[in-house]
């Protein structure tokens, strides 16, 4: 029989956050794929685990090239945990290439359910939480980064983004030139830990905020583009519109 491919979140701040499964998927799995193997000694030492099986790193620079040794390990049977520096595994962390790989060959995989820094800051937020779309990371260089926004200008849906607090005055300032300055947003920085700040505001004002540098862990999320008013909708859409409404009574 094929083995398991389990994929565990891990707390995004506070270790209490840990789901009670991970300990015991820790202490059980024969093979541990860690992001940085030094966090998971913290994180194992926090909660006071011993990891049962052996531990091998699984990071951005060998994703790659330790794939088909993982995925042979299931192959043979193995249980395998991924875990990452915080947060669930192949969301803006290594993970997906295993996660496909696995599939094609048919082995199960599975996950235990942990925080989301995703989850959280738009939660936090107060904007609008019933449609939203995740953008990860946005380019590093200008040009890349404005052309990446613009491709989002027109979304309705909340955005949300992960972002280094070295370039969120940047980020910021490019999000108010593309989707405009009074645009509702939130910067949440440091969720679940000790200097935990959400702050709110118009693309505009954070901008200015963030430009006396902000520190930590950043997630940003931005009120989705406005509905645009009648005098943008040609006579089809607005008789589909009438005949929407009629139908709904």
């Amino acid at each position: 029989m094929t083995g398991t491919l389990v994929l565990a979140g891990t707390p995004i701040g506070d270790v209490a956050d840990a789901p009670p499964r991970l300990a015991q998927e820790l202490a059980a799995a024969d093979v541990i794929a860690a992001e940085d193997t030094r966090r998971l000694r913290r994180l194992t030492q926090a909660l006071g685990v011993q990891p049962g099986g052996r531990v091998v790193s699984y990071f951005e620079g060998n994703e790659s090239a330790r794939t088909p040794e993982l995925v042979e390990a299931l192959a043979d049977g193995a249980r395998v945990l991924l875990v990452t520096d915080a947060g669930m595994p192949s969301v803006s962390d290594p993970g997906y290439r295993l996660v496909a790989a696995a599939v094609e060959q048919d082995i199960r995989v599975t996950a235990v359910p942990g925080p989301s820094a995703v989850l959280t800051a738009l939660a936090l937020s107060g904007l609008p939480v019933d449609r939203f779309c995740f953008e990860g990371f946005l380019p590093r260089k200008a040009g890349e980064r404005l052309s990446r926004l613009r491709e989002v200008a027109g979304e309705r849906r909340t955005l949300v983004y992960f972002e280094s607090p070295h370039r969120l005055d940047d980020t910021l300032a490019a999000m108010a030139e593309v989707f405009g300055e009074d645009r509702r947003a939130a910067v949440c920085r440091e969720l679940t830990k000790t200097y935990e700040e959400v702050r709110r505001g118009s693309l505009s004002e954070l901008a200015a905020w963030a430009a006396e540098r902000v520190r930590g862990e950043i997630t940003v999320v931005v009120e989705g583009a406005p509905e645009k008013g009648a005098e943008g909708v040609d006579a089809a859409e607005l008789v589909r519109r009438v005949r929407v409404r009629e139908e709904a009574g």
